[in-house]
């Protein structure tokens, strides 16, 4: 069984189109409203989706509530992906693929697999980012900040998120490498919007140097707790 976790903040535009291709590769999707102003709970609801309210600002907080809605279904997989339709719901099955092939754990749709034309400022602050996610790393991972992900409910019942913001998305893959998980890359493509405000209302320095901040925080926790045990 599949569940598709879709966080959403003032996407009553996108949200229809995005849970009716997800319905066509998973068994549920569930939307987390994310204190949107618009109409988006209930253009999610009328589309098919579960909806539930966040009323904790932040992609990762409504994530994580997203994550703790699924684990009630027992899914064998649990798929993220973002609401404002950069990405494809087609490429579930290939998202899913390495985990129900029991090749992985955990599955990251990576945008720097494939021929997309990702901004170069977003390019040059995901770099930063994986670069510090990779720091003594045997695996490395080319695109840490990919929202398009599929995991394991067991990978998803033994990480405990805390981040509200966009440093989940590290905080998870380091929490995940603890755990000794397998995880994997496969291609996919992303649509970016000739919009800049299209693709996110966040000030890109500021986004990008908090979530490196977060990222750091968690991967010295990650080799503080791996120095101990040496010991």
């Amino acid at each position: 069984m599949r569940i598709v976790v879709v966080p959403a903040y003032n996407e009553a535009i996108s949200i229809a189109n995005v849970i009716k291709e997800s319905l066509k590769h998973s068994s549920k999707v569930i939307v987390v409203d994310n204190n949107s102003s618009d109409n988006t709970f209930q253009v999610a609801e009328s589309n098919g989706a579960e909806v539930i309210e966040c009323d904790i600002q932040g992609v990762g907080a409504a994530t994580r509530f997203g994550i703790m809605e699924a684990l009630k279904y027992n899914p064998d997989v649990i798929i993220t992906l973002d609401s404002d339709g950069q990405h494809d719901p087609s490429e579930i099955d290939k998202v899913c693929e390495p985990i129900e092939k029991d090749l992985a754990d955990v599955v990251i749709g990576s945008r720097f697999l494939s021929d997309g034309d990702m901004p170069r400022y977003r390019k040059l602050g995901n770099d930063i980012i994986s670069i510090a996610y990779n720091y003594y790393s045997e695996t490395r991972i080319r695109d840490t900040q990919s929202c398009f992900r599929a995991f394991t409910r067991d990978i998803a019942n033994r990480i405990v998120l805390t981040e509200d913001g966009f440093g989940f998305s590290t905080e998870f893959l380091i929490k995940a490498r603890k755990l000794g998980a397998r995880i994997v890359e496969v291609p996919i493509k992303c649509i970016y919007f000739d919009d800049f405000a299209q693709n996110s209302t966040l000030n890109p320095v500021k986004h990008g140097v908090n979530v490196l901040m977060k990222t750091e925080k968690w991967r010295m926790k990650e080799d503080f707790w791996s120095m101990l045990k040496k010991i």
